[in-house]
């Protein structure tokens, strides 16, 4: 019957069943959407906990079902061989006009004179035909309708990013206008200093010429005496412009320098078209938050579909890159690197990932590499801000805990393709939890 090839989750024919060490079956995308919800490796029918983050397949029951839909299938083509009600005859023709299977008897009745009839069995194949061209019809306008939603999103990002990018600007430019408002003040400053000074120093030198021109009328009257006095000459101001070089010398050099101190740079910046619909990331996109998906993104090949994950936006095919990010945070979590052609579609993206994990529920750190058994992991402390470093030339990932400054694991394989950063991030039930990529 159909219950025993049924999933005890999806209650469907089993698609890629998996069995676990309790005995029971479970098709593999149920269960990997189960453990993700329940946030352990449980047994949806007994609870018991499963030895095996990747169950094997149970190709024998994969068999069965398999020959199970073939046998109901040649079941339902069966069904058209049924005998005609009226003359008791199979129905072996198909009436093109009624649309309906009838008899020989029936063809040559008044009711089916002159219509156009053909083979039941040749209907049959027109009706598969025609099936399939619905189904493909069905999965053109399925496409036609994520297109339109790929548009209408591409529009929303182009908007978004242009806002944000005018935000940016508008930063840089609201600090050179600072800078040139500074650099004015602080020449006016200087102009008015030194005006105050020379008008000073000019209210002195009438004063002197006063009172010179006074000992000149004396001294006309004096001419005769031989004993004359002669005042020294008077002093020369120095130092009493305006400093141009200090304002002008290496200006776009020196603005250049104080623009540094407000800059930030990311070594990893996240990727929002591979996001899990599940992972809001932030307007700079270097943080991902876990919480319910509250707009609808298009389904587009690089966005991860069963898992919340997100890539950087760069990959590495060579030197070393390293990048900081802070889980403290998250409840479930993973950091490493992925191939780039790997699928982000299926359950299997793990199996191209060098990473490190964390699960609060277990209270466990492991390192996880394709075709190797999980590494447990044993920190002194709970781990807050973890380094990634990759060493794609030597083959090498390596993590660090930066709050003890403690190497933790260090990775070695012959890397051969481009390799991405990858952040997995979960929490239950969406609680405000963050995971943030860090500039070094």
């Amino acid at each position: 019957s159909k219950e025993e090839f049924s999933c005890p989750v999806c209650c469907d024919i089993f698609r890629d069943p998996v069995l676990l060490s309790c005995s029971h079956s479970v098709c593999r995308t149920c269960l990997q959407q189960f453990w993700e919800t329940k946030g352990s490796q449980e047994c949806p029918v007994c609870r018991r906990r499963s030895s095996k983050s990747d169950p094997p397949c149970n190709r024998a029951l994969k068999n069965l079902c398999e020959a199970f839909l073939e046998s109901r299938s040649q079941r339902a083509s069966a069904e058209f061989e049924v005998l005609c009600s009226l003359h008791n005859e199979k129905l072996k023709l198909f009436c093109l006009e009624d649309q309906q299977p009838v008899c020989v008897v029936c063809n040559l009745s008044k009711a089916h004179k002159n219509h156009n009839c053909c083979p039941i069995d040749e209907a049959n194949k027109l009706k598969t035909s025609l099936e399939r061209l619905q189904q493909n019809l069905k999965a053109l306008e399925e496409v036609k309708q994520t297109c339109d939603e790929t548009a209408a999103h591409i529009k929303c990002q182009a908007q978004h990013t242009e806002r944000q990018i005018k935000e940016e600007f508008e930063k840089l430019h609201q600090f050179l206008r600072d800078e040139e408002s500074a650099r004015i003040a602080a020449l006016k400053e200087e102009e008015e200093q030194k005006s105050h000074m020379m008008r000073r120093k000019i209210e002195e030198m009438n004063g002197e010429i006063e009172s010179l021109s006074d000992q000149i009328r004396n001294l006309q009257k004096e001419m005769e005496a031989e004993d004359i006095l002669f005042l020294p000459e008077p002093e020369k101001v120095s130092a009493l412009l305006i400093n141009v070089a200090k304002h002008l010398s290496s200006l776009k050099f020196r603005v250049w320098e104080n623009m540094q101190k407000i800059l930030q740079y990311t070594p990893v910046t996240l990727d929002p078209n591979t996001a899990h619909p599940h992972l809001h990331l932030s307007d700079d996109l270097t943080t991902a938050e876990c919480r319910p998906q509250t707009s609808l993104l298009p389904d587009n090949p690089e966005r991860f579909e069963v898992y919340p994950c997100v890539l950087g936006s760069e990959g590495f095919n060579s030197g070393t890159h390293c990048w900081d990010v802070d889980v403290g945070g998250s409840e479930y979590w993973a950091l490493g690197v992925i191939r780039e052609s790997e699928s982000r579609k299926g359950s299997s993206v793990w199996d191209s990932v060098w990473s490190l994990h964390y699960s609060k529920s277990s209270n466990e750190y492991w390192i996880s590499c394709p075709g190797q058994a999980d590494h447990v992991l044993t920190p002194t402390e709970k781990l807050q801000r973890v380094r990634v470093q990759l060493d794609w030339d030597r083959g090498k990932v390596t993590f660090t805990d930066l709050i003890t400054s403690s190497h933790l694991h260090t990775i070695t394989h012959t890397f051969t393709d481009t390799v991405f950063p990858i952040i997995y991030s979960y929490s239950s039930p969406f609680p405000a939890l963050y995971i943030v990529v860090c500039s070094l």
